[in-house]
């Protein structure tokens, strides 16, 4: 299951290096995640402390377990999106989704 995440860091009390500490330490993960096909893409947004992306896991609960646990869980608010490959929705335009052509 594909889901777009956006990732908006709330540093709350933290001080700027408290805030760079863990973001280093998200990094570190999120750069294995990458590597390991889990993430398939990754962004940060130029001037704000605001990150989006496409991960594939295998169901909600994974997606929920994946979120809970990253290093910078406490300081982001997350919005997960359902999403799906756009040449896949663009078959279903072409076949009319999947609906009967005569008419009535």
């Amino acid at each position: 299951m594909l889901f777009f995440l956006d990732f908006r860091v709330t540093p709350k009390e933290l001080s700027l290096d408290e805030l760079f500490d863990i973001w280093e330490k998200e990094a570190e993960v999120a750069v294995g995640a990458l590597e390991a096909g889990k993430l398939l893409s990754l962004y940060k947004v130029s001037g704000q402390r605001r990150v989006v992306g496409i991960i594939d896991a295998e169901s909600h609960d994974e997606l929920d377990q994946i979120l809970m646990t990253l290093p910078i869980a406490h300081y982001v608010e997350v919005q997960a999106h359902p999403v799906r490959e756009y040449t896949a929705f663009a078959e279903d335009v072409r076949n009319r989704w999947g609906a009967a052509t005569s008419t009535s």
